[in-house]
């Protein structure tokens, strides 16, 4: 009876009334009444198109299968190596470089502010961590912060910028604190992707390049336009392949960006003066906007080299370019001595951007709040490291020293190594974390690793994993010439450890060459 009344009920309520349940339109109803079971609304064929396009190989199949080797390891499956040897990213803690103490001191403060009662931490590292928090909302390094980045910090990064480009002012406002300098990077690029066709703007990156530009690229659907560096040049830029590349460009797309990373990730080049000045020159007559990516600006190693920050030789050019040429400059936490990628701290500073397009990026970034405080405040470390006269002074600097130091000595050690091997050839590592050896491959492993559908290094690099215990990066995840081959490898394990796995990548490569001759 209740049923019959439910249903009586039912059917004389209105149409418009919310509590009528109607079956979906052109859906059957199953005999008993269930509703048919559908796909899924998300899947391969129907995801966003750009996404799939993505590829990122510093964290691809090679390291993938480095993980699943390490598990085996643990559960004691028998392999011709005790350990993986993770060459493959720049992670310097990772790879056991120990941080910096008066880094580590002001975070343990500004994460616990009772330990500032604590008489064991100096009082200079005391004084960064009550001004950080001072700047916090709360006092407190939890709370959200202003979009654009902590007031307090943004003014310490122009004074840096200030103080390392030789007196050239730096406006706080033109600073953008960022999630690692790869959000800020992916910012601009969100700012300048835009039209269809031919329209469509055009981005152009050095080959061989850091994936995350390629990767950023797909994902917002741009234009990617290579320029090739010159290997025989010890990964030169020049300045005719620049021309080479935008001239083909134009026939296809709208190219408005070009990307430069110095000192270089992969290749470890350092650029001259001169090279950047050249480079201002082409974007500046190409009405090109510019992207410097400079996160390893203190990893500078060669005799003979040093690191030119874009922004100082733009103003050094004078007003003809300084008052015109569009640049965003990048740095980060996560490389040079400090080797803090996980807290994920980075800027970006920004020239000559149209003041409403200055507005639409304040605006962009607020959408995400803020990038994370505890990077925000290792940032300031960075920049507002301990000075003459403060007590944690002589032992950042002993610190610092000895990282760069180590650094310069592993960037000499690999190329000579690297070089005794026939078959493989190394330019100087000059700057950064990173050599990017050329290998010669035979014609055999060529064939057998196209036949499995592999890039030919990608091909020896898995090899090399499977029985060395090695990881690195084969040089197609970064581009490379048609017809060469390469991997990259870091510099960054300790010393011990990269003598041991330079002799292990030695042998192996004699004994792939003479396998498959």
């Amino acid at each position: 009876r209740l049923c019959k009344a439910a249903s009586l009920f039912h059917h004389r309520l209105p149409k418009w009334c919310p509590y009528v349940w109607r079956r979906p339109r052109g859906s059957k109803m199953s005999e008993n009444g269930a509703l048919p079971l559908r796909g899924k609304v998300l899947t391969l064929d129907t995801m966003n198109a750009n996404v799939k396009k993505v590829d990122y190989a510093v964290r691809g199949p090679i390291v993938q299968r480095a993980v699943q080797i390490e598990k085996e390891l643990k559960e004691g499956v028998k392999k011709p190596f005790e350990e993986v040897i993770k060459a493959n990213i720049g992670d310097a803690h990772a790879m056991g470089q120990r941080p910096i103490t008066f880094f580590r001191q002001v975070m343990a403060l500004c994460t616990y502010p009772q330990l500032l009662d604590d008489n064991k931490f100096p009082e200079d590292a005391k004084n960064r961590a009550r001004r950080i928090l001072q700047s916090c909302g709360g006092n407190s390094i939890g709370a959200y912060t202003t979009s654009q980045g902590i007031d307090c910090v943004r003014h310490d990064v122009a004074n840096y910028i200030q103080r390392r480009d030789g007196g050239i002012p730096s406006d706080p406002d033109n600073i953008y604190l960022t999630t690692g300098a790869s959000d800020g990077i992916v910012t601009i690029l969100k700012l300048l992707t835009t039209g269809e066709g031919r329209t469509r703007t055009g981005v152009m990156i050095s080959i061989p390049q850091y994936p995350l530009y390629s990767a950023s690229i797909a994902e917002l659907g741009a234009v990617q336009i290579n320029y090739y560096l010159n290997e025989e040049k010890c990964w030169s830029l020049d300045i005719s392949e620049l021309q080479r590349s935008l001239q083909a460009a134009r026939e296809h797309c709208n190219p408005c960006v070009l990307c430069i990373i110095n000192p270089g990730n992969p290749t470890g080049q350092v650029q001259s003066r001169q090279c950047i000045e050249d480079v201002i020159r082409f974007a500046a007559k190409e009405n090109l906007f510019l992207m410097a990516d400079e996160v390893y600006q203190d990893n500078v190693y060669a005799e003979g080299c040093a690191f030119h920050s874009f922004k100082k030789v733009l103003f050094e050019m004078g007003p003809e370019y300084s008052s015109k040429v569009e640049l965003a400059s990048f740095h980060s936490t996560s490389k040079c001595y400090m080797g803090e990628c996980g807290f994920r701290g980075g800027y970006m500073e920004v020239m000559n951007m149209d003041p409403e397009v200055k507005a639409q990026l304040t605006k962009l970034v607020s959408v995400r709040l803020c990038p994370p405080a505890p990077g925000q405040a290792l940032m300031d470390l960075v920049v507002n490291s301990p000075q003459p006269g403060e007590p944690s002074y002589q032992t950042f600097m002993k610190e610092r020293t000895a990282v760069l130091s180590a650094l310069a000595e592993k960037a000499k050690l690999t190329e000579e190594i690297l070089n005794t091997v026939p078959g493989i050839s190394c330019n100087p590592v000059q700057g950064a974390m990173y050599s990017f050896p050329r290998i010669t491959l035979p014609e055999r492993s060529i064939n057998e690793a196209k036949a499995k559908g592999q890039a030919p290094d990608m091909f020896y690099c898995m090899k090399l994993l499977e029985e060395t215990g090695i990881c690195l990066v084969p040089g197609s995840g970064f581009g490379q010439r048609e017809g060469t081959y390469h991997f990259r490898m870091t510099i960054l394990p300790p010393t011990d450890k990269l003598k041991i796995m330079l002799n292990k990548l030695k042998e192996f490569h004699q004994k792939f060459t003479q396998q498959y001759s």
